[in-house]
């Protein structure tokens, strides 16, 4: 087939997303499709509405890939591509609006509030408000957002007012979480809408503090442990929420759900990711390979879920 590869962009994580884009496009042409790789920058959409393509593969992440608007082009331009649509995509990019459906439908979600650029007072008094509702430590990020850029944890007052303003800088509304100390999980999910399945649970022990940039993306920069070092009933409840969870948003084909298991053994849902990175250090591939699914095949089984939908 003809296949046109979307991947850096223009957002936080291009740099991933350039990887990703690499490795899907060697992955396709070995599979022998003819592939058109495409470094996407929203001034150069003719690009897209002059395309010849059976299909497209979406290897972008972050605003502007993940969040619904180019999926919102290629279905105006009628053309077929992998992964989530437009709803899907926008649910599972804004953390707050996915965490409520998530929280109405019996999954288990961290204490938070979302805060808005243009509601607020002063920074004094956002300051007032959270360390009235949130006792130390607690977690700050934009809530559209991804590969924990703009995120900190705080464990001081004295650095609240820079984790604010750096959290501002990625979005326009913030959202404060309860810290959950606890084992890192995801889960890969993929199939046919409604008959999705998951894989093993991965663990995930970053060399960093917590799992940051650096050990989502540099070589060594966290182990993967699959299966996860949990019972099999644990294993089996954070499957069905990843599963159900996926299916909540609309995601289609493939998506990935990531979970903290807090002190009490309680699987928390943290995020659903529609475009997860599919670089060489990336969590979906060790998943796929851990149950004999290399690369090359699962990229072409993401190409042939998608034409099936």
């Amino acid at each position: 087939m003809k296949v046109v590869v979307l991947y850096g962009g223009i957002s936080g994580e291009r740099e991933v997303s350039l990887s990703t884009g690499k490795g899907v496009i060697n992955a396709l042409q070995k599979k022998g499709h003819d592939v058109i790789g495409i470094d996407f920058h929203p001034d150069k959409i003719k690009e897209l509405t002059e395309l010849d393509a059976d299909i497209v593969f979406i290897g972008l992440h972050g605003k502007f890939g993940e969040d619904g608007r180019i999926q919102g082009l290629l279905d105006m331009l009628n053309m077929p591509y992998v992964g989530s649509g437009v709803l899907a995509s926008a649910l599972a990019m804004d953390k707050s609006k996915a965490k409520q459906i998530f929280e109405q439908n019996g999954i288990p979600v961290a204490k938070g509030k979302t805060y808005y650029r243009d509601k607020l007072k002063d920074i004094a008094s956002l300051k007032e408000e959270i360390t009235e509702s949130f006792p130390l430590p607690f977690v700050i990020k934009p809530n559209q957002e991804g590969s924990t850029l703009g995120l900190h944890i705080v464990n001081e007052l004295e650095k609240l007012e820079e984790a604010i303003y750096q959290a501002f800088e990625h979005d326009q509304a913030i959202l404060l979480e309860e810290y959950v100390k606890g084992k890192e999980l995801t889960v890969a999910v993929w199939g046919q809408k409604g008959q999705e399945s998951a894989f093993p649970v991965i663990e995930i022990v970053p060399k960093n503090e917590y799992y940051d940039y650096e050990s989502k993306y540099t070589e060594g920069g966290s182990d993967h442990i699959i299966p996860a070092n949990i019972d099999e009933t644990v294993t089996s409840l954070i499957q069905q929420y990843a599963v159900k969870a996926h299916q909540l948003l609309g995601c289609e084909t493939y998506s990935r759900v990531d979970f903290i298991l807090n002190e009490l053994g309680e699987p928390i849902i943290l995020e659903v990711n529609t475009l997860p990175g599919m670089t060489p250090t990336s969590l979906f591939p060790d998943a796929a390979k851990a149950v004999g699914i290399s690369y090359e095949e699962m990229i072409e089984k993401f190409i042939k879920i998608s034409l099936q939908q």
